[in-house]
């Protein structure tokens, strides 16, 4: 049986190879778990449950796996050290914890108190699963992103659906074979799903979508028609798939 760990920090890079050099090619939030396949003095090469995503993250004290009972829902969420003084840290959206404790207002993990308002129980799904994508407006691309800090354009499919227990590969070339459901450019609509050769973005009407767009460095609202032509002229990539869901 394949006995996996969970991770207890804020964010974990996982590199393409052991070394701080290497690539980061994702990140795991907290809450994500993994399984190690190999070990050494300072690097585990892993195996990420949600996403069967391998890497290579530094040796930590990671927890054993624990199974969670609630997600965030904000872009991100203040870990206090008591209910509402003295702030730790932040976890970001689609993070995962397990609730030991709670109050009127606030839920107790390993890390500390969270408030209620920032998280969902693990079973929320939206009916909606981008219903929150704008809270990622503006927050700067980073490639192998995951968090409020800085995502890249197929993570930011990724968490959303995640977070709506849907299952979602992790690039986006992966996504494009993985939705099987092929749909028209004219017939966009809310929602729909804009793949390119190596990028992808959220359609948030029949007119705007919303991508982490590597040329603007950040996570923008732009409008599809003049997205499509912009790509096509300065990428020389035209569309090869809008999905719906």
């Amino acid at each position: 049986m394949t006995k996996y760990f969970t991770n207890n920090f804020p964010i974990i890079n996982l590199h393409k190879k052991p070394s701080v050099k290497s690539e980061i090619v994702t990140q795991m939030i907290y809450g994500d778990s993994f399984s190690i396949s190999k070990k050494s003095k300072k690097w585990l090469k892993i195996k990420i449950k949600e996403d069967n995503y391998k890497g290579y993250i530094r040796e930590k004290k990671y927890s054993n796996f624990l199974r969670p009972t609630h997600k965030v829902n904000s872009l991100k969420a203040k870990i206090f050290k008591f209910p509402n003084r003295i702030k730790k840290n932040e976890i970001t959206f689609g993070s995962k914890i397990r609730v030991i404790d709670s109050n009127s207002r606030f839920l107790r993990f390993a890390q500390g108190w969270v408030k209620k308002d920032d998280v969902k129980p693990i079973s929320y799904k939206e009916k909606d699963p981008f219903k929150k994508i704008t809270s990622f407006k503006n927050i700067r691309y980073k490639w192998g992103g995951k968090s409020f800090e800085g995502i890249d354009c197929s993570a930011l499919v990724q968490v959303f659906l995640n977070f709506n227990n849907k299952f979602c590969p992790r690039d986006a070339k992966d996504q494009v074979k993985y939705f099987r459901k092929n749909i028209k450019l004219k017939n966009i609509k809310k929602n729909d799903i804009i793949y390119w050769k190596g990028h992808v973005a959220v359609a948030l009407s029949s007119k705007k979508l919303i991508h982490a767009y590597g040329p603007m460095k950040k996570t923008v609202i732009m409008d599809i028609n003049q997205t499509v032509k912009r790509i096509e002229r300065t990428a020389k990539l035209k569309v090869i798939g809008i999905k719906r869901l």
